[in-house]
C-alpha cells in the first residue's frame, strides 16, 4: 500500500482522532466522539481509502 497522506495532514488526523476520543471517554461530547478512531488510524497508517478514490495525495514523497 502507498501512503497518500502527509505529514501535517496525519498529525491533524492524529491530534483530532486522539481529541474526540477522549471527549467521548470522559462523556463530553457522545458516543459519537469514537468515530475518532477513523482519522487516528488513517493518520497513523498513512492511507486514506477515499483519498485514493479521488486521487488525492497529501504525501510528498515521489516514487
Amino acid at each position: 500500500m502507498t501512503k497518500n497522506v502527509g505529514g501535517i495532514d496525519r498529525t491533524l488526523r492524529i491530534v483530532i482522532g486522539l481529541a474526540l476520543i477522549a471527549g467521548a471517554a470522559t462523556s463530553t461530547i457522545g458516543l459519537w466522539g469514537y468515530l475518532g478512531v477513523v482519522p487516528l488510524l488513517t493518520g497513523l497508517i498513512g492511507r486514506c481509502p477515499p483519498y485514493a478514490i479521488f486521487g488525492f495525495n497529501t504525501c510528498s514523497l515521489k516514487k
